[in-house]
């Protein structure tokens, strides 16, 4: 059997309320490796998953993907004896010396006060071990190239590729979120962001066919998939705004148009989101990226809302936002040719500070109340990225 160590996050920090992070931690967990031979167990404030070989693909993949963990490695387990532990460490650091390192450091840790050399010793010991037998792997405690890790607990664990994780809070800790999905490349990562804080999300995506194509909400069927995966699966509400659109094309000022449109989605994602029983709204809104965007206009176009509008990405650069989507692997489904009906339908030269009462009053006189009625009762729901 293969075993992976596991290291929770951020819950860590938590205090009497410690207990249901890890709960959902671990009911996450057991979620996504259902219909795997894996097991999990638990231990002082570390989780192991034990697999046969032939699961390592998925063990790794999912754990890739897990919120509420800081990093995660394949791990040796030795005889709790010094000899047995050395032994172990030139085990991981010819796998490292193989994998190109050149120079390490040996982080010991002793949690089981039993063991008869203190963490300090231990580290030089095995230290000592390694270099005697690769000569040619120097230490180096400043700047190593690799680290081996030592935990002496119930057992002896041993590792060094350690791999980083995605941090936050288990999915499922912090209530439910609707987020507002198109294809593009904010939305998803704003979804991510809300998903690595706890938080479980459903999305809506608003379509208008056949002005926005078939091809655009498989689009975004895809980019729900790849978030699902992280957040424990997403519920995606395709709501068609054709003739809402349209209405807004025919009587409203054409410098209003995408404003309004907005104003109109966020009323749509809201009767959604309380069906869905939802705290709040999560949109991929950043600071005056583009012309609905800024504050003036984001004022307006949430000016008619009950339920709050999270953006996580609001003082974020759109490189930092590009390099987050290539992390999570959103950005090369975003930037396919096939675009949504914010864009088809932007103006030539849009508001940009635009007042609210003035707004709301050409909101009104577009009577959009019944059409919005229509379009969430006729909404189609998929499922997407579920475990």
């Amino acid at each position: 059997m293969e075993v992976y160590l596991i290291k929770p996050g951020e819950l860590t920090l938590k205090g009497g309320n410690k207990a249901d992070f890890e709960f959902v931690l671990k009911r996450n967990l057991r979620e996504m490796l259902r219909g795997s031979h894996a097991s999990i167990e638990t231990t002082h404030g570390r989780y192991y998953v034990r697999t046969p070989p032939e699961g390592e693909q998925q063990v790794e993949g999912v754990l890739d993907r897990l919120m509420g963990i800081s990093g995660w490695a394949k791990t040796r387990i030795a005889e709790k004896n010094p000899e047995a532990v050395c032994a172990a460490c030139v085990d991981e650091a010819k796998a490292l010396f193989d994998g190109g390192a050149r120079s390490f450091k040996v982080n010991a840790r002793r949690t089981d006060k039993s063991f008869p050399l203190d963490s300090y010793q231990l580290a030089c010991a095995a230290g000592e071990a390694v270099t005697e037998a690769i000569p040619e792997l120097t230490v180096d405690v400043h700047h190593p190239q690799n680290t081996i890790f030592v935990e002496i607990r119930e057992k002896a664990y041993i590792y060094g590729f350690g791999r980083k994780g995605c941090g936050g809070l288990p999915v499922g800790t912090a209530s439910r979120g609707l987020l507002l999905l198109s294809g593009g490349i904010d939305s998803p990562v704003a979804g991510y962001m809300m998903a690595s804080r706890g938080m479980k999300i459903d999305a809506v995506y608003i379509h208008a066919y056949p002005y926005t194509s078939e091809e655009a909400r498989q689009k975004v069927l895809r980019l729900a998939e790849i978030v699902g995966r992280y957040s424990m699966g997403i519920r995606l509400y395709t709501l068609g705004y054709t003739a809402i659109q349209m209405r807004i094309k025919e009587q409203a000022p054409e410098a209003w148009a995408t404003v309004l449109l907005r104003m109109a989605m966020m009323e749509g994602a809201e009767k959604i989101a309380r069906r869905r029983q939802s705290k709040c709204l999560i949109t991929g809104e950043s600071l005056s990226q583009v012309a609905s965007q800024t504050v003036e206009n984001i004022i307006c176009t949430q000016s008619r809302l009950k339920l709050p509008v999270l953006r996580p990405l609001i003082g974020m650069h759109k490189e930092a936002i590009i390099r987050k989507a290539c992390a999570i692997g959103t950005y090369e489904t975003s930037i396919l040719p096939y675009q949504d009906c914010c864009v088809l339908f932007s103006p030539p030269h849009p508001v940009l500070r635009g007042d609210p009462a003035e707004a709301n009053r050409l909101y009104e006189a577009l009577e959009l109340g019944a059409m919005i009625d229509t379009a969430v009762r006729e909404s189609v729901m998929e499922k997407c990225g579920f475990p």
